[in-house]
């Protein structure tokens, strides 16, 4: 009787700059205990996959784990498999990185565990028809994909139970398509359902495969499973069963089954992920379009098979911060192959480009740069562990470049590909990447002396999971559903925590709002500033190593004067960087010069022949990451507070803190009447259900203006940034 082949490809990971109790948690409740029930099934055979990041974690805190997987490998059970070591969207990052994560891996697995693999994980499954000549260069024979990237290229679902081959300029690899439904019965249906349904597979497709390859989190992390799947024993009674029915049965590894069975064919495939990727990665009004087509073709399967959303780029289009990050870690990735091509040579030197590729690697892990139920991005923590592992990557870059510990650089250029120009400047103490099209305000702001990014905040946004906030408050958590199906929410009534921001959390920016405004109304996002100093195309006046002028001339809105009329103003700004030791500063000059109402050219008055009266504010984000931490705070006269303080702060200075990360700011603003402060807060759906994260401090210092025609008006705000424990 031919049998029908069971192939499990189980993934596990965990990203770069994770809590060491979450890996500790993860570790507990899920990869040792899979392992254990595991080794009591000897007939239970099947693939692994484990991030290097992942491994490199359990390398120092359970080294012991890895004699348990060396047996599971001596004995035939277990067949490693290999991918990008720090868990890389391959398709994102430069040709030369994505050979050498592959390659990481497969070398690290032959030293640790004896054995080199043949096949490799796809993060997210995030496919591109130009990969198999990315996998084959590594080495790679196989990969595994959703049959949806199958089905949506126009294969027919009954064709799905063996694999393919690809091919991309004549380098090919093999393709097992994973099957969706078991994904979604693995393990949360009961194991007489799964067996109920590879009885249907096998007779259907007597000796071929039926393949599932999915997250081991699935098996003790996600919310209930491990109750489910350990303290209940569903992996326990599921292995059971599948050894129950070995006359018809068998767990097979990836690679012993493509070596046993012929391809079934060529398979060309195009761009795509996962199905709920697709979803994920649209904007919130397509997204909410694509579920009530979804829902209008329920009752289809016909139809919903070519039914898709976006793909993982979308991510770079939908958040600023993800785009920045990755064209970031580009710009980085050039300069240290500047260095490899170079003719400097010598022992330290290739240390310490060997230190910097390490670290250039760790930043291109995927997780922070994307967000559905899964991805990071908004996660402060994972974001700032990226940014981290660029400045430490870059400042090698630098000073190798520079060729002496003291250097201060300008460049032009549009590095986040907006088709707008940045200003970006760096020295061995900061780099700071100006952005004259969004009311020129500093982007990014590195602290080099500890490696610590300043800026890295988020803004909120509407997300079209908004929507299922009220759905979530009256659900039933405890229920062990898969993660795509749990509507929960972590606290009560978040729907009235909902702020969406009018801009990017970006630096220096010139807000101008009616004097009736108070700090209610800037917590709320209700300042209604006039959007063309606040985010206009600013014009560069001029730019040096350490100094940028920049200028706007643009009507004031009605809604900031409280008049019908409008006046033009021309604001200028001045960025002035210094450093000395470990510290730098950067003053911002702002002038502002009234030309009277837009209607005229060269007005002598301003509307109805009065001064302007409104308020000025220069605005800065920081993101400190703990939001009630003991040993990150606002120094205020009256005392310290938290950084998810909401309050005003007497002028004309304040100092926040970070003593965790060894980093202080002095924020001083002469003559501004007082500091308002907020905090950045976002509501997103991660595994666990709606969760509220703190993303930084905002904080306006503001000045009361009266401005007459002809006069000028000027402020300026300085950001002195040094060791907190100096």
């Amino acid at each position: 009787m031919q049998k029908l082949h069971l192939v499990l490809l189980i993934h596990s990971h965990q990203p770069v700059g994770n809590f060491d109790h979450v890996l500790e948690e993860a570790y507990a409740k899920c990869y040792l205990p899979f392992l254990q029930v595991l080794e009591k099934h000897p007939a239970i055979r099947l693939g692994l996959h484990y991030s290097g990041s992942l491994l490199e974690w359990t390398d120092a805190h359970h080294p012991e784990f890895f004699d348990l997987l060396r047996t599971l490998v001596s004995r035939g059970q277990v067949e490693m498999v290999g991918g990008g070591f720090y868990e890389p969207i391959l398709i994102a990052i430069p040709f030369e990185d994505r050979i050498e994560q592959v390659k990481r891996l497969a070398d690290y697995l032959e030293n640790r565990i004896g054995t080199r693999p043949t096949g490799a994980w796809l993060a997210e499954r995030v496919w591109e028809p130009q990969l198999p000549s990315t996998l084959a260069a590594a080495g790679v024979d196989y990969t595994l994909l959703d049959d949806s990237h199958f089905l949506w290229a126009g294969f027919e679902p009954e064709q799905l139970f063996g694999h393919y081959q690809s091919e991309d300029l004549g380098a090919k690899v093999s393709l097992i398509p994973g099957v969706q439904k078991l994904r979604y019965l693995i393990p949360f249906q009961s194991p007489e359902e799964n067996i109920a349904y590879l009885r249907q597979v096998m007779m259907a497709h007597p000796g071929g495969m039926a393949a599932m390859g999915d997250d081991c989190e699935k098996f003790g992390v996600w919310p209930g499973t491990h109750k489910w799947c350990y303290e209940e024993g569903w992996l326990e009674k599921f292995f059971a069963a599948v050894e129950a029915n070995s006359d018809w049965l068998v767990t097979t590894p990836p690679a012993e089954y493509l070596a046993a069975h012929p391809p079934l064919g060529h398979a060309a495939l195009a761009t795509a992920s996962y199905a709920e990727m697709g979803e994920w990665s649209l904007p919130p009004e397509p997204q909410r379009r694509y579920h009530a087509v979804q829902a209008e073709f329920a009752g289809r399967p016909d139809v919903l098979r070519f039914l898709r959303g976006g793909f993982w780029r979308n991510f770079f289009v939908k958040y600023a911060e993800s785009n920045l990050l990755h064209k970031k870690m580009l710009y980085v990735a050039s300069k240290l192959r500047a260095m490899e091509t170079g003719t400097r040579r010598g022992l330290p030197f290739r240390r310490a480009l060997a230190d910097a590729r390490t670290h250039l690697l760790r930043a291109q892990c995927n997780d922070a740069y994307w967000h559905g139920i899964f991805g990071g991005l908004y996660s402060p923590h994972l974001r700032t562990a990226l940014w981290q592992e660029l400045i430490r990557a870059e400042k090698i870059a630098d000073t190798a470049a520079a060729g002496h510990a003291s250097y201060s650089e300008m460049v032009r250029q549009d590095l986040d590909a907006d088709g707008a120009e940045e200003v970006y400047f760096n020295s061995e103490n900061y780099a700071a990447l100006v952005k004259p099209s969004d009311g020129g305000t500093i982007a990014a702001l590195d602290f080099r002396p500890r490696n610590v990014a300043l800026i890295n905040s988020l803004e909120r946004r509407r997300e079209a999971s908004h929507a299922k906030l009220t759905e979530a408050a009256a659900s039933d958590s405890s229920r062990v559903d898969s993660i795509h199906d749990r509507v929960v929410a972590k606290e009560e009534n978040l729907a009235a925590r909902l702020r969406y921001d009018r801009w990017p959390r970006h630096a220096f920016r010139l807000l101008l709002f009616n004097a009736s405004k108070k700090l209610a109304d800037y917590e709320q996002v209700r300042l209604e500033e006039c959007a063309a100093f606040a985010a206009g195309r600013w014009h560069v006046d001029s730019a040096a190593s350490e100094r940028l002028e920049m200028s706007l001339t643009a009507p004031l809105s009605a809604a900031a004067t409280g008049s019908a009329a409008e006046a033009t103003l021309r604001a200028e700004k001045l960025f002035a960087f210094a450093r000395a030791g470990d510290t730098f500063s950067i003053a911002c000059d702002v002038r502002l010069a009234s030309q009277g109402p837009a209607s005229r050219p060269v007005p002598d008055t301003p509307p109805n022949g009065k001064p302007l009266h409104l308020f000025a504010g220069i605005e800065v984000v920081l993101n400190f990451l703990a939001p009630n931490a003991n040993d990150r705070y606002f120094d205020l006269p009256a005392g310290r507070q938290p950084l998810n303080w909401c309050g005003s702060a007497p002028a004309s200075s304040l100092r926040v803190v970070d003593e965790w990360q060894d980093v202080a700011a002095r924020i001083e603003a002469p003559a501004a009447a007082e500091f308002w402060i907020a905090p950045v807060e976002t509501i997103s759906i991660s595994e666990e259900g709606f969760e509220r994260v703190y993303q930084g401090s905002q904080i306006l210092a503001v000045w009361p203006i009266e401005l007459s025609a002809g006069a000028n008006w000027d402020a300026r705000l300085a950001l002195h940034i040094g060791p907190a424990r100096a």
